[in-house]
């Protein structure tokens, strides 16, 4: 301080410094000269206020609360303190008092722009979104042209699910600031909302143009480029995000999923798992590494995983605990966790995908509401629709089968003969494949069945659309619905007049956009039609196509090649293991201990299972050697093996699909207990339209009892051979022929409805 300097002057020069040094972001100097400002004048409360704001720059939050409060301890109307007060309390997520803090500064002066902004922003932290958007309004109105009122009024309207008034409100703002990269990357989210991912592309790219280095551009612009399918340019922005970030936990997921979706699973698994050490409560990443870990047949770490993930969600995190433990026949606390999952899917909840709940629930009621809440979490908004009445009026009627599963899969062996069957005088076919390609007979002979094959792998959910909606598909058959690798987004965009689900996927997808669902009397009796928001069309035999010619490799193995003894009678299940329960295995443990010398074979379908079902065999007095894994093989020699059985035993809930027609193909019976759902109910449809209804029972007791009976009566389980020998030519289960008449039939019934303007509508195919 000079000799002609008074403190009050001093004190002047030394807060005019301060605030130079802070405008320069020298937070810390500019301290200091506030420090030695108010050592001059105490009573100086705009330098407390800017103090305040230098310790907030510095993140010394309680230090920046203890300044603002001194300055309104002096000045009690000062508005700025009160504002910045209440920016801090939102820093450290303390909302209610930040809003009553930005009140406070509204109070005496209902003018002040920024203070409405601030009071808008926390309000949507609030996600009181409406009155986010009047503060926001209200700033516009002092201001119009005012940035961050433009800006944040388009994430409350985003917010507010009003993505049309949001979109437009961006491009109000762009016109009057078109180089500011933040209104270009929330227009480019606010496309992504909207379903136009393609325009969303263009406008992440604006944005980085402006501002090259922004992480969440490239990240999002990742997510927009994943959503299309162009998974190599994903990884790729993923990557530059990454460099900016490295250890942003959200953006190591995404790249993660990048990695999965090109096949690189094992790379994928170490960004999850990065991701996880990073954020040790981050769900999405626990859930995606999970996932990689089971992909990888690494199943003990998935549950100890999904344990994780379901502690801190405990909603759908339970659901992905739950599946995996199936998946894995661990069933410690299963039934608790079961019900768990039964009961949150009943109040609405999202508690897992439909798909696997179809093997946990026995109510076609409850799967409906899992459905419900499934596809409202996944259309948040509707995309436009690509049809929209026109009448083609072709001369013949122009199918579309959609599915990842024409490829060696066991759907593919189902339905190649129907394909090969259509009647081309009537019916035009194509057939919309995605997911592996690689090169096999099945797939050769697939692609000779269809009057057009597309592999639109590649291609993003809405071209695929388009392409059907160019190629005036009449109806599109959605081969499944919400398996795992389902591209419901497709269908989502209505680009057919009708649309069907067919065969993939034994329940309700509870979706506006699917009309019909194929069925049978006995898959979906009469009154349980009201628990599917499809119209139900129900055939005359069974709804479960199948080749009357299948691929049988002309050798054998002999008991010793396939792992089983030379003796013994041979129970069999070829299902997938997440569908083997415990009520099931103790009766297929109590029948083995009531036949000398049988044993179970069962597909190996991972070790985790394999070592698991031993454990809970030795656990029901069963040696696990009487246990007996098969090995995956090619659908000819899988088929081929079946010769060594005696006899299929069913599994419950979720019955056997194909290899029960697997079974029945190669005269091996089946024994099933009729379930009480679509997918409980396959085996025992199958069973009626191969003529021997017998074998369908009706309690698991009652299912004990008759394979008990079968493997100790020889003449007996001869008989029932013989009998299905012979029904296989003469009853309706494998006669194509006969099945692909009352699809079409079904088929022209539906076109001739849309044809004439009528809604869809259950009917059923009267018997050939």
């Amino acid at each position: 301080m000079s000799g002609n300097e008074s403190p009050a002057d001093e004190a002047d020069r030394l807060y005019a410094l301060g605030n130079q040094l802070r405008a320069s972001g020298r937070h810390l100097e500019s301290l200091t000269a506030y420090d030695r400002a108010l050592a001059l004048r105490p009573d100086f409360p705009e330098v407390l206020n800017n103090r305040g704001n230098a310790l907030k720059e510095l993140k010394r939050y309680d230090e920046a609360l203890s300044s603002y409060d001194r300055a309104l301890a002096l000045n009690p109307e000062h508005r700025r303190a009160h504002n910045n007060r209440g920016n801090v309390l939102r820093d450290l997520k303390r909302y209610d008092e930040a809003l009553l803090s930005y009140d406070r500064a509204l109070a005496g002066k209902a003018d002040y722009v920024e203070a409405h902004v601030n009071r808008g922003n926390v309000l949507r932290d609030l996600k009181r979104y409406e009155e986010a958007l009047l503060s926001y309004d209200r700033a516009l109105e002092l201001r119009p042209v005012l940035l961050s009122a433009l800006n944040n009024r388009g994430l409350a309207l985003l917010d507010l699910e009003r993505p049309l008034e949001a979109l437009e409100n961006y491009d109000r703002a762009l016109a009057l600031y078109p180089q500011d990269s933040e209104l270009h990357y929330h227009r480019a989210l606010n496309l992504m909302a909207l379903k136009r991912p393609e325009e969303a592309l263009a406008a992440f790219e604006r944005a980085l143009n402006i501002a090259p280095d922004n992480a969440d551009a490239w990240n999002e612009l990742g997510n927009a480029l994943l959503f299309l399918r162009h998974a190599v340019g994903a990884l790729r922005s993923y990557d530059r995000a990454a460099m900016l970030r490295p250890d942003d936990a959200g953006i190591l997921c995404n790249r993660g999923r990048a990695r999965e979706a090109l096949g690189r699973v094992g790379a994928a698994l170490l960004d999850y798992t990065r991701a996880c050490e990073i954020k040790p409560d981050y769900a999405d990443a626990l859930h995606a590494r999970a996932q990689a870990l089971r992909e990888l047949k690494r199943n003990g770490e998935a549950i100890a995983c999904a344990e994780r993930l379901a502690e801190i969600e405990p909603g759908y995190g339970l659901g992905t605990l739950v599946d995996l433990k199936r998946s894995a026949c661990d069933w410690s606390g299963l039934e608790t966790q079961e019900a768990a999952l039964v009961a949150a899917a009943r109040e609405g909840k999202r508690a897992t995908d439909p798909f696997f709940f179809l093997a946990v629930s026995d109510s076609p009621k409850d799967q409906l509401r899992c459905a419900e809440a499934f596809f409202g979490v996944r259309s948040p908004f509707a995309p436009a629709k690509l049809w929209n009445g026109e009448r083609y009026r072709h001369k013949k009627i122009r199918l579309a089968y959609l599915s990842a599963d024409f490829r060696e899969h066991p759907g593919a062996y189902l339905m190649a003969g129907l394909f090969e069957t259509h009647d081309r005088s009537r019916f035009e076919t194509t057939a919309i494949s995605w997911g592996p390609s690689n090169p096999s007979p099945i797939r050769s002979r697939l692609i000779g069945a269809f009057d057009r094959f597309l592999d639109v792998d590649p291609a993003s959910d809405r071209e695929v659309a388009q392409k059907l909606r160019e190629l005036e598909i009449d109806i599109a058959i959605n081969r499944m619905g919400y398996t795992r690798q389902a591209r419901t987004g497709i269908v989502s965009m209505r680009p057919a007049p009708v649309q069907v689900s067919f065969l993939g996927y034994p329940g309700t997808m509870a979706a506006d956009f699917i009309d019909y669902l194929i069925a049978d009397r006995i898959v979906i009796p009469e009154d349980e039609e009201q628990y599917y928001r499809e119209k139900i069309v129900t055939l005359p035999d069974s709804y479960q196509c199948n080749d009357s010619k299948p691929k049988v490799a002309e050798t054998t193995p002999t008991r010793a090649e396939a792992g089983l003894p030379e003796q013994g009678f041979v129970f069999c299940s070829f299902n997938n293991s997440y569908k083997i329960t415990p009520p099931v295995f103790d009766v297929w443990m109590d029948l083995l201990r009531r036949v000398p010398e049988s044993v179970l074979w069962l597909l190996a379908d991972n070790a985790t299972a394999t070592a698991n079902l031993r454990r809970e065999a030795e656990a029901r007095g069963v040696d696990q050697a009487r246990l007996v894994f098969a090995p995956r093989l090619s659908h000819d020699l899988h088929l081929a093996r079946h010769r060594l059985a005696d006899l299929f035993l069913d599994t419950l809930p979720y019955n056997a699909h194909t290899t029960a027609s697997d079974s029945l193909s190669m005269d091996v019976p089946l024994v099933t207990c009729t379930g009480t759902t679509f997918a409980g109910r396959v085996a025992t449809s199958l069973l009626n339209a191969i003529g021997l209804p017998e074998l369908a029972t009706r309690s698991l007791e009652e299912y004990r009892s008759l394979a008990l009976n079968l493997a100790q009566a020889p003449d007996s389980l001869r008989a029932v051979k013989a009998k299905l020998a012979a029904n296989r030519s003469t009853h309706p289960l494998f006669d194509t022929a006969r099945f692909c008449r009352n699809l079409e039939a079904a088929y022209m019934t539906m076109w001739e409805r849309a044809e004439r303007g009528e809604p869809p509508a259950p009917f059923a195919i009267a018997k050939d």
